[in-house]
């Protein structure tokens, strides 16, 4: 009988991690965006001269959305590989078999693991991964191009096409909606003053007030709202931790509101940061009846308004395209149910008619609820409260999965840890870590992780194919395959598995970086060149075609979508068919490795030439901050929080430096040693949410004000990397 309700209850897990993140498409109703024509009896106050009032702002409702839009059009492709068959080889104890070892200096500790493991990691990788594999084409040593690379190389772009979005089309779409709503609830306001609906129309003013005002700080005030706005801007501003919101009337974490990742530091990016957190987080909860009011006085006002909808349909399809859909029930889903109860209605007809809102009221209740908690929550609470965002924040698998795996689920676990996401999705090495540190031992975590397991290892490719965000995830996914026999040597190991695990930690590092403005956070309840002699320096790609594949059909799909939005210049969208073609030439190289055959000579040119390759795309990223620039002035290492305790901590994740591994590879049937940059990853609770600056500041990436280096970083890399790694003296 247990084992019978654990699969249902598994088989219901994967329907609700797929309803949630694939967002159905948006059919195109020419009709339905045709401005109104009835011209509405209110107008905005003489004091909102600067904002226009919507055309058909209070006209007869007639668009249905029903569904949300999306720019995916890319399928994933049927994936083929090769079986392994690399000859076995072992490494002599003193490395006497290792052709070039006369190229590097070792100390016998860094020695030791290199000959027991075939592949140590150890610092001294330089400020961007490009570094190393550019020293070693000028030294003529053997680059290992590695996975790390690669999708590091992807987050730089991503976040510099976001970025780049953002600042230039979805800031100034924003601060339109942003008054163009204003205008509508003022409207609304106006005509509903005197009724039940009067209350529920002054929190619509203030809410988009809040909105434009973050963005534009002329926007006028109204004198009605006055007080709740500087409240919300007060503790938005501030950002110092948790109190009650005067809009929403339950508890706020305005430290929420702190622009970090690549947000810090530019003041239109920062004023769009603080917006979209602010339309993203506030939640106008369900079971409060004049909440309700107000989400459907919301919808109406953009729904019902081709230019205003145009405005949000835009800008929610392509930060979903990145981040993946909301979860949380919004203008698409409570639209249909306004017609359904209450058909072709104008603003004053919403006065007095309580049989039809009781209609209304009743079908959002059945509503599903979302999966994610964001928001602070009393202990013994429901872990997830149904209601309406106006953006909200976006559904994530891996949220989902923390979200099962914190209080209250599991009891009295206030923080997840990055090895929950790995071990989910099948990696024993993970579990056994988290097994190792305590996780497993909490009540409830095995039982929640049995289920995700069991959900997550269903073929679902709608699932791996929602936004740019699931493909990233779904790329990394055969890191935790375990490699046995035909394998090359250095892959067969456990140490293996655990260098994988932190390059998927890593590049899930900068995942949540780049998309920390969108994606949900969970939360527990109350209660984170010289003439040299021409040698053979002949290179050695790590061999995991699938995740090429996959990483190629990501760069595909990035294009595909920015192109069908017009949000792609001809220099991107160039250097994506880029990427996407250096991923199918690894792919079809690491194929060649694995059936132990032996590479074209351009083949190992394009090994010998990849720094290049790489710094062409560092370049790309951070060409706009100046005319010369240098990797130690942009390091790669960031940092970001993934999940609150409501306490009073956070559960911080950042990369470092690259580090540097030393591979003994085998080219011609001759073992050499070839080296590359991997991440080098954090993971720590920290008091409040570090930006970028302050992190690279404290761990002596990055020079402090006075010019100077911190010497005495204060955290340590997670014990369970310190099996493959070596650490000098001056790390």
């Amino acid at each position: 009988m247990k084992e019978r309700v654990q699969k249902a209850l598994a088989l219901a897990l994967t329907v609700s991690l797929f309803v949630a993140c694939a967002a159905p498409k948006q059919e195109d109703n020419k009709e339905s965006r045709e401005p109104q024509t009835e011209q509405t009896d209110s107008t905005p106050s003489d004091r909102q001269d600067d904002i226009r009032e919507p055309e058909g702002s209070d006209s007869a409702f007639h668009l249905v959305a029903g569904e949300r839009p999306t720019l995916l059009t890319a399928q994933m492709r049927e994936e083929t590989g090769v079986t392994p068959c690399v000859e076995p080889y072992t490494v002599a104890s003193d490395l006497s078999n290792v052709e070039n070892l006369g190229q590097f200096y070792f100390g016998e500790g860094l020695a030791a693991k290199l000959a027991q493991n075939g592949f140590v990691v150890c610092g001294g990788g330089g400020s961007e991964f490009f570094e190393i594999y550019e020293a070693n084409r000028y030294n003529q040593i053997p680059n290992f191009v590695t996975v790390d690379s690669m999708m590091h190389t992807y987050h730089l772009y991503f976040a510099y096409l976001l970025k780049n979005i953002e600042r230039s089309y979805l800031s100034d779409s924003l601060a339109q909606l942003s008054k163009r709503m204003l205008a509508a609830s003022i409207a609304q306001y106006e005509a509903l003053e005197g009724t039940e609906w009067e209350h529920a129309a002054k929190r619509n003013v203030a809410f988009f007030t809040v909105g434009a005002k973050l963005l534009d700080d002329s926007t006028v005030v109204e004198d009605y709202v006055a007080d709740i706005v500087n409240y919300e801007l007060d503790h938005i501003n501030s950002a110092e931790g948790i109190d009650v919101s005067e809009i929403s009337e339950i508890y706020e974490d305005y430290s929420q509101y702190v622009p970090r990742g690549y947000y810090e530091g530019d003041e239109k990016l920062e004023q769009y940061f603080r917006a979209m957190m602010w339309y993203g987080r506030m939640h106008f909860l369900q079971d409060n009846e004049d909440m309700d009011r107000s989400a459907l006085l919301m919808t109406r006002a953009v729904a019902g308004d081709s230019e205003a909808y145009a405005l949000w349909e835009s800008i929610y399809a392509v930060t979903s395209f990145f981040a993946g859909a909301s979860d949380d029930s919004g203008v698409c889903e409570y639209a249909p149910l306004i017609v359904e109860a209450y058909g072709d209605a104008s603003t004053k007809d919403l006065i007095g008619n309580e049989e039809a809102f009781a209609d209304f009221h009743a079908r959002t209740a059945a509503l599903a609820p979302p999966q994610i908690n964001s928001i602070p929550i009393a202990d013994g609470t429901d872990n997830v409260i149904s209601g309406f965002r106006f953006m909200g924040q976006r559904f994530t698998i891996d949220a989902a999965i923390m979200q099962r795996l914190i209080d209250s689920n599991v009891e009295d676990r206030m923080l997840p840890d990055v090895l929950d996401v790995p071990a989910a999705l099948g990696s024993d090495t993970a579990l056994q870590i988290l097994e190792e540190n305590g996780s497993t031992a909490y009540a409830g975590y095995m039982d929640n992780m049995n289920l995700l397991r069991e959900a997550l290892g269903q073929e679902n490719p709608e699932l791996w194919s929602a936004s740019l965000y699931a493909g990233w995830l779904h790329t990394l996914r055969p890191l935790l395959t375990v490699k046995g026999e035909g394998y090359p040597m250095f892959m067969q190991s456990e140490e293996w598995l655990k260098k994988d695990l932190e390059c998927f930690a890593g590049s899930f590092t900068e995942l949540k970086h780049d998309t920390v403005l969108y994606a949900k956070q969970v939360m527990a309840e109350m209660g984170g060149g010289e003439d040299m002699e021409i040698i053979d320096f002949r290179g050695y790609v790590e061999p995991e075609p699938e995740v090429y594949a996959r990483f190629a059909d990501l760069a595909d799909a990035t294009r595909q979508g920015l192109k069908t939005y017009n949000m792609l210049t001809a220099d991107d969208e160039e250097n994506l068919k880029r990427l996407s073609e250096m991923a199918e030439r690894l792919k079809e190289i690491s194929n060649k490795e694995l059936l132990d055959e032996t590479l074209t000579d351009e083949e190992y040119r394009f090994i010998e030439d990849y720094g290049g390759n790489l710094e062409h795309f560092w370049y790309e990223s951070v060409k706009d901050s100046g005319d010369y620039v240098f990797p130690d002035e942009y390091p790669s290492a960031l940092v970001v929080d993934i999940a609150t305790d409501p306490n009073g901590s956070v559960l911080e994740v950042a990369t470092g430096n690259p580090s540097q591994i030393y591979v003994v590879v085998k080219v011609d049937g001759k073992l050499r040693i070839a080296t590359g940059s991997v991440y080098s990853f954090y993971q720590f609770t920290w008091s409040d949410r570090l930006t970028d600056t302050k992190w690279r500041i404290m761990m002596g990436f990055q020079v402090n004000e006075e010019g100077y280096y911190n010497q005495d970083a204060p955290i340590e890399r997670p014990d369970w990397t310190g099996s493959y790694r070596y650490k000098y003296d001056w790390e």
